[in-house]
């Protein structure tokens, strides 16, 4: 990995990266748990935690899961072990309005879920290249939740076995922008 951090962070933030090559191995509910677990004690406006978490790890599961992939997705996402599909509830329990940072908080907890990921040796890839009226309809989801990702979950495989080239070349950590870039001091 070539990486430079200009601050010593967790080891779980330097290692994760988004791979598309997964062992065709299975994951269990148990596997799975621990990572819902970590996000589940993300930080959420008035402690609402408008997230919910699909499950998709057995046969019938993860074959729903497939079909509402987009082509280009399901080149190298069909090996995964698991899906997780990530919604936030849009408007609050606490009094019924418009939840405006519900996606904001379900974004905090997918980060807290991919870094468990890492810790446990599982990789992690969130795609938002599928087909979200499908997967409503599919899997029967409320008009309150948004559908905000798909998370492809396993374990590393070998990148030699991913199906273009391009894939292939394509499979290593991205370059972040420099430090520089992405934050200002002060007024933009």
């Amino acid at each position: 990995m070539n990486r430079s951090f200009n601050y010593n962070i967790l080891e779980e933030i330097k290692k994760r990266w988004s791979p598309r090559v997964f062992k065709e191995e299975s994951l269990s509910k148990k596997d799975l748990l621990p990572l819902i677990e970590a996000a589940r004690y993300a930080p959420s406006c008035f402690n609402e935690q408008p997230w919910k978490f699909l499950l998709m790890y057995k046969d019938e599961h993860l074959n729903m899961a497939r079909r509402i992939l987009v082509d280009s997705n399901r080149l190298w996402a069909d090996k995964a072990s698991a899906f997780i599909i990530i919604l936030s509830k849009n408007i609050f329990d606490l009094n019924g309005k418009e939840n405006y940072w519900s996606k904001f908080d379900a974004g905090t907890a997918w980060g807290y879920l991919s870094l468990e990921a890492e810790k446990r040796g599982l990789i992690t890839h969130a795609m938002g290249g599928f087909k979200k009226d499908l997967a409503r309809e599919t899997l029967n989801i409320p008009k309150e939740y948004d559908i905000l990702a798909v998370v492809a979950i396993g374990h590393l495989g070998d990148k030699t076995t991913l199906p273009t080239e391009d894939l292939i070349n394509r499979e290593e950590p991205g370059i972040r922008k420099p430090l520089e870039e992405v934050y200002i001091e002060g007024k933009f």
